[in-house]
This record gives C-alpha cells, sequence and structure tokens, in this order.
C-alpha cells in the first residue's frame, strides 16, 4: 500500500512539474534558421530595451485574438492574429526580424512559425507567452 502511495505521489508531481514547464515557457526561444540573433532578445528586460529604442528591422508581433490584443499587449506589438496571419502576409516583409508571442507560447510556436517557415519566413524567434512581461501592458481604446 505504502508503495502505491509512493509511485501515485511521483506520478503527480512529475505531472505537475510537466505541465508547469508546458504552460509557462516551455516554447520560449525557438529560432528560425536566420533567427538566432534574436535570442539576445529572450530576457524580458533586453525586449524592454527593444521596446524602448526600437529597431526598424524588428517587430514585435502578438499573435493571439484581436480582442486579448486589445485588452493587453506590449508596446510597439503588431497584432497579427493566428487565425489570419496566412491572409496577410503581404503586411509582414520577409526581410524584416520577427519576435512572435502569444498567451503562453505554444500557439506562436507550433502554429504560426511552423506555417511562417513553410511560406519562407526565416528570421523568427517565438518569444513566448505575454505573461511572461513584467512591465506594464498596453490597452487599445475600445
Amino acid at each position: 500500500m505504502k508503495t502505491k502511495k509512493t509511485i501515485l505521489s511521483i506520478a503527480l508531481v512529475s505531472l505537475s512539474l510537466f505541465l508547469a514547464l508546458f504552460l509557462t515557457g516551455f516554447y520560449e526561444g525557438t529560432v528560425g534558421p536566420d533567427g538566432a540573433m534574436l535570442k539576445q532578445y529572450l530576457p524580458p528586460e533586453k525586449l524592454k530595451e527593444l521596446v524602448d529604442k526600437p529597431n526598424s528591422s524588428i517587430w514585435i508581433i502578438d499573435v493571439r485574438p484581436a480582442s486579448k490584443y486589445q485588452k493587453g499587449h506590449i508596446p510597439t506589438a503588431k497584432s497579427f492574429p493566428s487565425s489570419t496571419i496566412l491572409t496577410r502576409l503581404g503586411e509582414l516583409p520577409k526581410d524584416k526580424y520577427l519576435i512572435l508571442y502569444c498567451e503562453t507560447g505554444i500557439r506562436a510556436d507550433w502554429k504560426v512559425m511552423t506555417q511562417l517557415e513553410k511560406q519562407g519566413y526565416t528570421r523568427l524567434m517565438v518569444w513566448g507567452g505575454v505573461s511572461r512581461w513584467p512591465y506594464e501592458l498596453v490597452k487599445e481604446a475600445q
């Protein structure tokens, strides 16, 4: 009986650890073939420096639904919801470096980055989820 409780406890702890990693940044820092230079912006304080002193060759892309973007987004981020990004490729120059984020990093990684790479985009990085941003978010007037 004691062995079963121990095994169950270990399983629950392992599952909790996996879920914590999965939901809080497991998808941070994935880069496209030419996106390695963007890794310098992975720490929130470095992305904040970019926000405070924008570089026109680097775009921050919020791939959450427009309603989430309006409720609060990283300053200077452009809204390209994952559901419509493929219909707006003409607005996303391939010569720009793109830092992608969503709610947790999963959508930006699995869905958007994969789709953009198939379309020939190579200068990409998944920053992770907006919850990693410890600074004030910009809210859009409704």
